[in-house]
């Protein structure tokens, strides 16, 4: 989920991502229809390392200091709004669940993103509000506040050496473990292909930035926010039907 940019600052890498992101997003929520397609939640567990990805990224292009301009007032309207108008959606398709819908845990990630990135007084504020919230909600999140620290530990790694890249990778690992399937489950080749999965994709996400990549990729823009709770909300029609 990212805010809008001029069409002349387009990176195909980048889109590309957040066309995996939704991709892979939508094959794990395929489950509701499919319960018995185990691989489709190995395949989940990449969206949201590259959601985070994408987060980090657009944080990365901006200017440090300038945290309060328009564009970013814009996309912090947008995430919110977002994380509200998604709760109906993810509510009714997992009416069981003890979480958020992940959008919380996005936006708490913004935050934290912004707060690494320009390392203003503003920005301690920031981090500090951002820390108070995660800790209260800290139950509720999806991914917790690993989860939320996840796009910051991303923006550090996007422009360093690649032994930077095992931080982010081994916290997707970490936002992971909580999940109390995983823990009841054990060690099993099906949750160590889930561990590989969340481990590998930080590392191939921060690879495909780096690379040039000529082929156009059709850009996400703000509809990309829509996709969220509609394929939600289409997902759960459909169950309904069925």
């Amino acid at each position: 989920m990212t805010a809008r940019r001029a069409p002349e600052a387009r990176d195909s890498g980048l889109d590309l991502i957040k066309w995996m992101a939704m991709l892979t997003m939508l094959l794990d929520h395929l489950r509701y229809l499919w319960p018995d397609a185990d691989w489709l939640f190995v395949v989940g567990r990449a969206a949201f390392p590259l959601f985070c990805l994408g987060i980090a990224a657009n944080v990365a292009r901006t200017r440090p200091g300038d945290l309060f301009n328009d564009g970013n007032l814009r996309y912090l309207g947008w995430m919110m709004a977002f994380s509200v108008l998604s709760e109906l959606p993810y509510r009714l398709l997992s009416p069981l669940s003890d979480n958020l819908n992940v959008m919380p845990t996005l936006l708490l990630g913004l935050l934290g993103a912004w707060a690494v990135h320009h390392r203003d007084r503003a920005s301690l504020l920031l981090a500090m509000v951002t820390l108070l919230i995660t800790l209260v909600l800290h139950s509720r999140l999806m991914y917790g506040a690993v989860g939320v620290v996840l796009p910051a530990a991303l923006l550090v790694a996007i422009d360093r050496a690649c032994r930077w890249w095992l931080l982010p990778a081994t916290l997707a690992v970490l936002a992971n473990s909580g999940n109390r399937w995983l823990l009841d489950s054990g060690l099993t080749l099906e949750t160590l292909a889930i561990f590989i999965t969340a481990f590998a994709t930080p590392l191939g996400g921060l690879w495909l930035l780096r690379q040039r990549i000529r082929l156009h990729i059709w850009p996400v823009r703000r509809w990309g926010y829509f996709f969220y709770p509609a394929h939600l909300a289409l997902i759960q029609v459909i169950r309904m039907v069925l």
